[in-house]
């Protein structure tokens, strides 16, 4: 007779906490029943009044795997009693009470219906992943139970959160622990050897695991791309006497159900899992756990509006539940592929997803859902301002809200079709064009893993060869992902489904065909991009948003004029694009007409030295074209002639020796009488306009500034008073004067160094006896001489 369940003397608690207060949060480790023990425990609860009961899990294998389990509990099929619901997928009869869904079905039940009606408790599941549907889907419950159902009843479960600050959010709910039963388990780090990737290292440790020990192994591996590289390296290792099985999300039912029960044949088992089967999922029969210490994670990042994938390593809660998966039902071992030490740098828990996610799906939800403000709802961790009002942006360009955030109705059927936003968008517009099914294709393509497999050193960015695949007019060769080629078309067929029950009136006909790259343009009309000049090996391109691009050496693509990119990543300085489309500018110019600006230019020409009239059209940071203007205003040209001179700096103009000594002159009064105005560089550059520009009627060119009268332009500077004073404070020319008519001034010793003036008499006596000005002297057949050289 098996042992009772850990979670098992705890559901009394549970149940009155919930006939009591209405919430509750259940702590309870990996293996301790709660998933299954739970819903079926409350299913007799005298208030649930034959209400049903919707437990959401993070995951579509959990999903299907727990309402298998909950309906063998009872001696059923899925479909009666328990059934669940998923994207694409339900298990539902008249009779069904217990559904398990997931995360993001509640969602959208909670739009269509904010009371949930039918609808007794909600159980959140593995709440501890934090994934963004699990944030919203409680925040969103929260606010019916406190605006329409006060009598909704909602349950957190969670193997490894921290509890008191999730019982806040419910208002002080109880919280109930079990503390779960765990056979001894040894833990064995094995530092890989540097030069061994660990697709190597890990088949290492699971040979080493197999020889040593007894049961099933279970090895945690960061993605679907290197558990077939594993597999591939068991292959050639691995007697028929144990069956090698992978598991992640993308894998179809019967291969998933491989992963999770024992082998008919009663081999032993090596199973090659992702992060889903950390808590989530039951396999029976493991006894090791092999775990690489990564785990694949998406990052947005706000400043580019881009995600990409990243390798990081597990967080300590991850680690110690994968730990925890060798002893569920005997002593087991744990390989851990790094050093002890390590192991103290590790995060203590992973951070939720909705820190770091792309935020578009959620804005779009909120605001279906009624809510323009995030902080109108309340969350555990709130949505980060910077990477929402992005979110928000993307869904005005998208016509899915207005300013203020409310749902258009152009929005609410995006929302109907549960794929990003982005996907969305063009899925509807496409079906207003009359092209839903090429778009459905696109949609697929882009929301499952890449069809095809490039083989090393083969570059291929062009998705037209992966719509190709989808389509059958390509041969399905050795480079193409059959699973994900399948999964990819039977998506297109859910999103047409969808599609078609919409109601989204056709616009006017298209004169024109609708093809691959105007579709994705519509969904990623940010990225649209232009080549560049140059750029070397690789093609360059400039993204509408100002954003660099590149395509790798070789790739079909590189030849084209303009692309969209569908997948791209955001590192510096340019963005490496992954999945594009060649797209004409006929194109560009008829999605994006409303968007395309014109506008002239006078701007100076570094390059030539010249000052170009110019009339561009751009869309966004894109020079789509740009024509010549036959007769622009001369105040424009002038402006520009200016600011290219002062950029250079006064020092830059073509000075005469006559300019050079007018300004010494003017210089030399300035630095005694403040009344005149500053002739420095500095000074000169601020007022350039007032005493350059009127001399600049006509100049096109640097080169043409040797016509300019500058001695004239800097005169200009001075008031007609101040001109004639010039010539009497500061001579234009040199006049000699004898050594003798020096000596009734009071001038016995000259300064050394000296060179400076005397004419008139008493101008020199003032310069000379009162300011010490330098004096030049030269030699005469009439004796020393002083000379006022200006």
């Amino acid at each position: 007779m098996p042992l009772p369940l850990p979670i098992e003397p705890i559901l009394p608690a549970i149940r009155d906490a919930l006939g009591e207060r209405g919430c509750v949060v259940v702590q309870a480790p990996p293996g301790a029943g709660k998933t299954t023990m739970v819903p079926l425990a409350l299913l007799d609860a005298s208030w649930l009044d034959g209400q049903s009961i919707v437990m959401l899990e993070p995951r579509r294998v959990a999903t299907r795997a727990a309402a298998w389990r909950l309906a063998d509990l009872r001696g059923e099929e899925v479909g009666q009693t328990v059934g669940y619901r998923m994207r694409g997928e339900r298990r539902i009869g008249r009779a069904t009470r217990v559904e398990v869904v997931t995360e993001g079905v509640l969602t959208r039940r909670l739009q269509r219906d904010p009371t949930l009606d039918g609808v007794g408790i909600l159980v959140f599941d593995e709440f501890h992943e934090r994934s963004l549907d699990a944030d919203l889907g409680l925040a969103l419950a929260l606010r019916t139970r406190a605006l329409l159902r006060d009598d909704l009843r909602i349950v957190v479960m969670s193997a490894t959160l921290d509890g008191e600050s999730v019982a806040r959010l419910l208002g002080d709910a109880p919280i109930v622990t079990s503390h779960g039963r765990s056979f001894p388990i040894e833990t064995r780090y094995v530092e890989p050897r540097r030069e061994l990737r660990i697709e190597g290292a890990v088949a290492n440790a699971i040979v080493e695991a197999l020889r040593a020990g007894e049961g099933d192994v279970l090895a945690f591996l960061p993605g679907a791309g290197e558990i077939r590289r594993v597999e591939a390296l068991l292959a050639e290792r691995l007697d028929r006497g144990v069956v090698v099985t992978p598991l992640y999300g993308m894998l179809e039912r019967d291969a998933q159900d491989r992963a999770l029960f024992p082998d008919r044949d009663g081999r032993r088992k090596v199973v090659l899992s992702t992060s889903i089967a950390e808590t989530s999922l039951t396999i029976e029969g493991i006894r090791v756990v092999v775990d690489s210490g990564l785990s694949r994670a998406p990052r947005f990042s706000p400043r580019t509006g881009m995600t990409r994938l990243e390798t990081v390593r597990v967080s300590k809660s991850s680690a110690d539940q994968r730990r925890g998966r060798a002893g569920r039902t005997a002593p087991g071992i744990c390989y851990r592929l790094w050093a002890e030490h390590e192991t103290t740098h590790l995060l203590e828990q992973s951070p939720p997803e909705i820190l770091h996610a792309d935020l578009a799906p959620l804005a779009l939800d909120l605001a279906v859902a009624g809510v323009n403000e995030p902080s109108d709802l309340a969350w555990l961790d709130v949505p980060p301002g910077a990477a929402f009002a992005q979110a928000h942006e993307l869904l005005v360009e998208l016509d899915a809200v207005d300013a203020s955030g409310t749902a258009t109705a152009h929005g609410q059927a995006m929302a109907e079709l549960a794929v990003h936003p982005r996907l969305a968008h063009m899925l509807v517009r496409a079906k207003e064009i009359g092209a839903e099914r090429m778009a459905c294709d696109v949609a697929a393509l882009l929301s499952e893993r890449d069809v095809l497999r490039s083989p090393r050193g083969v570059i291929d960015s062009d998705i037209s060869h992966r719509l190709d695949l989808m389509r059958g007019s390509r041969d399905a060769s050795a480079d193409v992902d059959r699973e994900a080629l399948r999964r990819a078309r039977l998506e297109s067929d859910r999103l047409a489904a969808r599609l078609a029950s919409l109601a989204v009136k056709r616009g006017p006909p298209v004169n024109r065909s609708t093809g691959l790259p105007a579709l994705i343009a519509l969904a990623y009309p940010d990225r649209v991009a232009r080549r560049r000049a140059g750029g070397g090996s690789r093609a360059r391109f400039v993204l509408r948003n100002g954003r660099g691009a590149e395509l790798r050496e070789g790739d079909p693509l590189a030849t084209a004029s303009f692309i969209v990119a569908a997948q791209l990543d955001d590192r510096k300085p340019e963005a490496q694009v992954f999945l594009a489309a060649a797209i004409d500018e006929d194109d560009v110019r008829w999605l994006f007409a409303d968007q395309i600006a014109s506008e002239e230019s006078v701007d100076f020409d570094d390059a030539t030295g010249t000052v170009l009239a110019r009339r561009v059209e751009r869309l966004g940071a894109i020079l789509l074209r740009e024509s010549s203007i036959a007769a622009p205003p001369e105040e424009s040209f002038r402006s520009a002639l200016l600011h290219a001179i002062r950029r250079r700096g006064v020092a830059a103009l073509p000075w005469s020796d006559g300019a050079i000594r007018t300004r010494e002159r003017m210089a030399f009064v300035a630095a005694n009488d403040r009344e005149w105005p500053d002739v420095t560089d500095d000074a000169l550059a601020a007022r350039l306009d007032e005493w350059l520009g009127p001399s600049l009627a006509g100049v096109r060119r640097l080169s043409a500034l040797q016509q300019v009268d500058i001695v004239d332009a800097l005169l200009s500077l001075l008031d007609w008073r101040q001109r004639r004073a010039l010539d009497s404070l500061a001579p234009s020319h040199v006049v000699p004067i004898h050594f003798g008519t020096l000596l009734p001034l009071g001038l016995r010793h000259l300064p050394v160094g000296a060179r400076t003036l005397s004419q008139p008499a008493p101008a020199f006596r003032t310069a000379v006896s009162e300011r010490g000005l330098p004096v030049h002297l030269e030699s005469t057949a009439w004796g020393q001489e002083v000379s006022w050289i200006p």
